[in-house]
């Protein structure tokens, strides 16, 4: 006998389902990293775990390239086509929750408790960001070198001065064994700029824009003490310390092991390959210029588009990828360093007494953020055409004049960008 339409609709409804029928609801997900196959795999890990943990949720993932990862974003913004979790650089983060990319990440602050402040991202007074790493500079150079030449030896509680190390820089300027005693990685002209260089001018007691209410850059970025650091910013070039703008690539990424510079202010992720070329490489904290030694902090970051109708689900699988086996794993393939103690007690690089350990503290004690202000995407380039034209000479006072000129204009087109 044949059922009719209705008794099977009837059938349908009263009867129950086995599990396992119904899809997991599929997330989309973006990141930047395509170019890096050994990162990219490591996240893929991830998310294959956390989609084979639970039934609710599937995550897609789709990479990009790191050149054209933000227009990406910022093109699908605009036409409505965000994926339901993105990765973001932690300054650019204010930016895009201010234009409306991302929404507050619905996470319990119990799941980041401990972590680097630099791995949380937060606006508004919310959290919108969390980093399963962190990045932090130093000094680098070899203990050798600080004997041959009765350097000392300096700590995070006893950093070189301001004019130790000018001093250390021209006594090996003169011993005449180096083509310059600094690099500052004048080659790599983009972000680099402000995240390497910045903390100097911090450290002198200046700054990119005024943080008391982030409206205006005057008296920060060209006022004293400002004034002041680009004086020494341009005199390092003047005085051959260190290679400028037409440096060489090849010499920023290999000059230091190939023993052309005795002092690399680089970044972390450089570490692994001086270890494996010396095995006497020193990594010292960044000299203090008269208000506490500083480098930069935070680096990318998971958060939730603004375009999503599952947060939560982005959020689960954000809150799986932060344990701190993942952690270590970067730590472990990349040479980054990890978010949270525990990940990095169990990083072959970064537990105590290993060779890059040195690094967490310096993350935990002397990083300091770029400005958290929606208009950090403008000041930051602002920043970087100020110290390339001041290391080719431009006039120091009009130079840094003119940039608070131009972040102000910026500031005020934008109506303060939302701070109150």
């Amino acid at each position: 006998m044949k059922r009719t339409a209705l008794a099977l609709a009837t059938l349908m409804t009263t009867t129950a389902l086995p599990a396992g029928v119904f899809a997991a609801t599929e997330l989309s997900m973006w990141y930047h990293g395509a170019g890096n196959p050994t990162e990219s795999s490591i996240l893929e890990g991830i998310v294959a775990d956390f989609n084979a943990s639970q039934d609710d949720w599937e995550v897609v993932l789709e990479s990009f390239p790191e050149d054209s990862y933000n227009g990406s974003v910022t093109a699908a913004a605009l036409a409505g086509n965000l994926p339901d979790i993105i990765d973001v650089d932690g300054p650019i983060m204010p930016n895009w929750a201010w234009s409306g990319y991302m929404q507050p990440l619905p996470i319990d602050e119990s799941a980041i408790e401990g972590f680097l402040p630099g791995a949380i991202g937060k606006w508004d007074g919310q959290i919108y960001s969390i980093g399963l790493w962190d990045a932090a500079l130093a000094m680098m150079t070899r203990q050798s070198y600080l004997d041959e030449y009765d350097i000392r030896k300096p700590t995070l509680d006893d950093p070189w001065t301001a004019e130790e190390f000018d001093d250390i820089l021209v006594k090996l300027k003169d011993s005449g064994d180096f083509d310059y005693p600094l690099n500052l990685g004048m080659a790599d002209n983009g972000e680099w700029y402000t995240y390497a260089f910045l903390p100097f001018l911090q450290s002198f007691g200046g700054d990119l824009v005024d943080r008391s209410d982030y409206q205006t850059a005057e008296g920060v970025l060209n006022g004293d003490e400002a004034i002041a650091f680009g004086e020494w910013w341009q005199s390092l070039f003047e005085r051959d310390l260190a290679p400028g703008t037409s440096q060489d690539p090849a010499d920023h990424q290999n000059g230091f092991i190939d023993g052309d510079y005795a002092i690399d202010w680089n970044g972390n992720w450089t570490a692994r390959a001086k270890l494996d070329a010396f095995d006497d490489v020193v990594f010292l904290p960044a000299p203090d210029f008269g208000n506490g030694p500083k480098i930069g902090a935070a680096s990318w970051q998971l958060g939730v588009s603004a375009a999503s109708e599952h947060p939560e689900g982005a959020a689960a699988f954000i809150e799986f990828a932060l344990q701190d086996k993942y952690l270590a794993e970067f730590s472990n393939a990349i040479g980054l360093v990890p978010a949270t103690e525990g990940a990095a007690a169990m990083s072959e690089y970064y537990k105590e007494g290993a060779p890059l350990a040195v690094f967490y503290g310096l993350s935990d004690a002397q990083g300091t953020l770029r400005p958290v202000t929606p208009g950090y995407v403008v000041e930051t380039s602002v920043f970087q055409k100020a110290i390339s034209d001041m290391a080719n000479g431009a006039d120091v006072a009009d130079t840094l004049d003119g940039a608070v000129d131009e972040i102000d204009t910026d500031i005020d087109r934008n109506q303060g960008y939302g701070h109150d």
